[in-house]
């Protein structure tokens, strides 16, 4: 999971800092062994209609495709066998999804999915790991659902993939504010690094305003402001993960960083909090003793309250119940909302005011378990266990007008295989 964070940093032990990469899945396998070691048939045409203001005003992307080329026309999705105990119907509403990420449903009721990509041929970088190398490619993108018909609205953002992890890092949430779309672009290690991979990765560790066709407009470059500010104080790393709307901009997690941030429409970046890592008991494998654990916050959204709420996927060595939810408030310290809950990945409230969290893996990632749960937290501080199968290393939640939940799950490969689920508790 901290391949899909990026957070590269410290890893235990003396072993350069655990990443924040946020194409979670991957990590569990793969960085853990090493880091460780160290109705249905709606034609496209019909969804540009029935979402016209979401097109145009809503999202502020000039999209109205003449032909269904390119869509995919779901038929009537598929119920999945949901946990008997739980009891939700579970239907598939999208799929082959490179590395889905963040979720964003509009007023008008368009699903949007952010996509990490997966990577291409280079320019490349070293990656996390001995022997490993970063390769890039513009396979980014933002995928709308609407009406039973599925399509990417947005390509040719930039990904950047590790060859040893198999993560990617690119479109890691999409937002839709005042008539543009804002998307937070990973990069997962050294922010010096990014000039080695030319133009076409300098969108890489930002947070843009994105178009068709692959155009996007820089709003505010966090991987710059990393290395110049670092507000945590430890080594440089930068992977801006998920965010949300402010009056003056964006309010921003960079899980590698380990610390919330601001935009403004201006370019300005300034530091909201910065989260200090803490000394837990070793697992995964590592000797008996202390380490430290950095907190990788990959999860916000604000509250009815007007605070934000932030989660944490947490850092190597990822322990069952040792990830935290904050309530920040710009001016003042941040505080401990909620504790108990393992490699939070999404937060959202929902139409009750209830903080709903998507856990990536709800028996950590050292466990090689895959499977994630959404958990709501209840008014007199109870926990319900909304859904657990079949979701399979989530990676992004979104609950609708409706109240219908939105899960996007298996989103830590890159073999297209990604999909997004709904249900109703």
């Amino acid at each position: 999971m901290e391949e899909l964070t990026g957070n590269w940093k410290r890893r235990a032990a003396g072993i350069a800092r655990a990443a924040a990469l946020v194409p979670i899945a991957v990590v569990a396998a793969a960085v853990l062994a090493r880091a460780l070691a160290a109705s249905a048939t709606v034609a496209w045409r019909a969804l540009v209609a029935t979402a016209a203001v979401g097109w145009r005003a809503g999202i502020g992307v000039a999209l109205v495709p003449a032909s269904t080329a390119g869509a995919v026309v779901l038929s009537p999705a598929p119920a999945l066998a949901a946990d008997h105990r739980a009891g939700p119907t579970v239907t598939v509403v999208a799929a082959g999804l490179h590395s889905p990420r963040g979720l964003t449903v509009t007023p008008e009721g368009v699903l949007l999915v952010a996509e990490a990509g997966d990577g291409g041929t280079g320019p490349c970088i070293g990656g996390p790991t001995t022997g490993d190398e970063a390769c890039l490619g513009l396979t980014g993108a933002i995928t709308a659902v609407a009406g039973g018909v599925q399509r990417r609205v947005v390509t040719g953002l930039p990904s950047l993939r590790s060859t040893a992890e198999g993560a990617a890092f690119g479109p890691h949430d999409v937002v839709v504010d005042r008539g543009r779309m804002l998307v937070p672009i990973g990069f997962g290690t050294d922010p010096t690094l990014r000039a080695a991979l030319g133009p076409d990765g300098a969108a890489l560790g930002t947070v843009v305003e994105a178009f068709a066709n692959g155009r996007w407009r820089l709003l505010a470059d966090l991987a710059a402001y990393e290395q110049s500010a670092n507000p945590d104080g430890t080594d440089l790393a930068t992977q801006p993960y998920a965010l949300v709307p402010s009056s003056t901009g964006f309010v921003a997690v960079d899980a590698a960083a380990n610390d919330i941030l601001a935009g403004t429409t201006g370019g300005q970046v300034s530091t909201v909090a910065a989260l200090a890592g803490r000394t837990v008991p070793t697992a995964c494998g590592f000797p008996p003793g202390q380490m430290e654990m950095d907190p990788v916050p990959a999860a916000i959204t604000r509250g009815p309250d007007g605070a934000y709420y932030v989660g944490e996927l947490t850092g190597v060595p990822f322990p069952v119940g040792g990830a935290r939810i904050w309530r920040v408030v710009p001016g003042q310290a941040p505080t401990v909302h909620a504790t108990g809950f393992t490699n939070i990945l999404d937060l959202a409230f929902d139409r009750s005011g209830r903080l709903v969290v998507l856990e990536h893996a709800t028996n950590g990632l050292c466990s090689g378990d895959p499977t994630g749960a959404v958990v709501r937290i209840e008014p007199d501080g109870g926990r319900t266990r909304l859904l657990t199968s079949p979701l399979e290393r989530p990676t992004g939640l979104a609950i609708a007008p409706n109240g219908d939940y939105f899960v996007a799950h298996k989103g830590a490969g890159v073999d297209a295989a990604g999909e997004v689920i709904r249900f109703r508790p």
